[in-house]
């Protein structure tokens, strides 16, 4: 079902539209933990930490990509809001090429400088083979990644959130089942958790493509769509260029936290790689919300309707406050728990560890909430490059204050860094929006 946003209920059509994206991640999150949660009990501690290593270096990859696709979703947003179904189509074709390029060179690039981005992540010796081995496999699917977010972003460009949710259901079930065969029954070690993470990939990617092919004529593009018009490229790149480059910037600083997460040991990293996994299932829903509200502002901003915006953004800061504020309770009661989830009980080092960074963060995901809507919001009005300088503020600010106080406070300032580059971008965004808001929501030239 295609779901309007520029009519209708606000709260209620933003919440409708939203809620089967934060299903999903939370689905797909769920098969990152079970992942985990494998290869931590039945591998062990070195295998989770070689797990843990390659996630973030895949993440930030594949964010690349990712982040295109956000950026051509939201311009497809734009043109539908605006109902130009002739220049939606042809932005179509244009993104299609331009990420498919893209996504074909990075793969090449990550078998041809493998050797490389290990060392860069100053693995252990003692577990380059077993990361190495997890890499091969796991970087074979990203492909299948590009595909399924393709197909993904156009179908939530025009409303439809529901199918994408549909296929990665699919995906996540798949490989759960998968990877208790490959791991626990068949003992494949983490070469099993990475090939049943890429069959699942693979499955979700090619239903979706098949589906919206022969489920939504609609969407077809036909011959005279297939040319690149300079206009439309110049929109199509523009806000995907800002937006895989925010993606990018993002992931980049967390490869980096990795990177010095490293240097203090396995404990940590084991730590580090289980705690993350736990942290972001318990923020995703909030970064959804912020996903769903991106296409709610881009829908209306092509129709230019200036009003409902404001409207939408009152409700979309109450939604995602109170949301937050619950989550952030939950995560810092039950801390200990959730770390003993993936982590034996016995590991107490570990899981002591792990407690700590969950409470840090935990106690303000309402930060990182409120970032999530600033984000949605900016690539929504077509000013991705703002997101851009918020992610650069958050960010920035977290590597520096970890880089230079790690050495000196140990371990958790580089989990307090976190909060304070949320909380440095937040002031950023909302000022910038109070000065210029009148130009912003004025500015209708999709």
């Amino acid at each position: 079902m295609n779901r309007d946003l520029t009519k209708g209920n606000i709260g209620k059509n933003m919440l409708l539209f939203s809620l089967p994206l934060m299903v999903g991640n939370l689905l797909q999150q769920l098969y990152n933990l079970v992942d985990t949660w494998v290869v931590g009990r039945f591998v062990g501690a070195d295998a989770l930490a070689a797990v843990g290593a390659s996630y973030s270096l895949m993440v930030f990859l594949t964010s690349v990509y990712i982040g295109l696709c956000m950026g051509s979703g939201s311009a497809f947003s734009m043109f539908f809001g605006k109902r130009d179904e002739d220049s939606m189509k042809k932005s179509f074709f244009s993104s299609f090429v331009l990420i498919g390029a893209v996504s074909i060179i990075i793969n090449v690039g990550v078998y041809l400088f493998m050797d490389p981005l290990i060392s860069i992540l100053q693995i252990p010796e003692s577990i380059r083979q077993m990361t190495e081995e997890y890499m091969s496999v796991i970087f074979a699917g990203m492909f299948f990644v590009f595909i399924y977010n393709y197909f993904a972003n156009l179908l939530r460009s025009v409303g439809n959130s529901v199918v994408p949710l549909v296929f990665l259901a699919i995906s996540a079930v798949l490989n759960i089942v998968l990877d208790l065969l490959f791991v626990p029954v068949w003992e494949w070690g983490v070469f099993g958790a990475a090939l049943a993470t890429i069959i699942a990939q693979g499955v979700s990617a090619v239903g979706i493509a098949i589906c919206v092919y022969v489920k939504y004529p609609e969407l077809r593009i036909e011959k005279k769509h297939m040319k690149l018009e300079i206009g439309i490229v110049k929109r199509v790149f523009n806000m995907s260029f800002f937006t895989s480059l925010q993606q990018s910037v993002m992931n980049f600083g967390i490869l980096m936290i990795q990177g010095l997460v490293n240097s203090f040991g396995t404990s940590v990293m084991a730590a580090f790689a289980a705690a993350v996994k736990i942290d972001t299932f318990a923020y995703m829903p909030a970064q959804d919300f912020g996903n769903g509200f991106s296409t709610y502002i881009a829908q209306n901003y092509g129709a230019g309707k200036g009003e409902r915006i404001k409207q939408g953004i009152k409700k979309a800061v109450i939604s995602s406050g109170i949301f937050c504020v619950c989550i952030s309770v939950i995560v810092c009661v039950f801390a200990r728990p959730l770390m003993m989830i993936f982590i034996d009980p016995s590991e107490s080092e570990i899981i002591d560890i792990g407690v700590v960074y969950l409470r840090i963060e935990g106690t303000f995901y309402i930060g990182i909430g409120m970032l999530f809507l600033l984000y949605g919001f900016y690539r929504g009005v077509s000013r991705p490059a703002m997101s851009l300088v918020l992610t650069v503020i958050s960010l920035g600010s977290r590597v520096a204050i970890a880089y230079a106080f790690a050495g000196i406070l140990g371990v958790n300032i580089i989990w307090a860094a976190v909060p304070i580059g949320w909380i440095l971008a937040d002031v950023a965004g909302i000022l910038y929006y109070r000065k210029y808001r009148r130009i912003i929501l004025s500015d209708y030239k999709v």
